[in-house]
């Protein structure tokens, strides 16, 4: 679980700093403080693939969501709870 608030927080983090670029389907930014790049996309059923160049990838939709680390631990979020394996 706290893999997937850091990233939330990084995405956060990144679209308030100095570089970020989207058009509503796509979206990049860079955050300067971790050397972190990310990009994100949204498909046709609404769902979001966020990516970062450390090699982080969550996949969200309403709210819910799943992330996998690079080290391949996966964390989730669903309507019934959150956890990490």
């Amino acid at each position: 679980m706290k893999t997937f608030v850091i990233l939330a927080c990084l995405v956060i983090a990144s679209a308030a700093s100095a570089e970020w670029r989207g058009n509503g389907e796509d979206a990049a930014g860079y955050n300067p403080r971790t050397g972190t790049a990310w990009t994100a996309q949204k498909n046709e059923n609404g769902v979001t693939t966020t990516q970062t160049s450390r090699g982080g990838k969550a996949k969200t939709k309403n709210g819910k969501g799943v992330y996998k680390a690079p080290n391949g631990k996966k964390c989730v979020k669903t309507a019934n709870g959150q956890g990490c394996q």
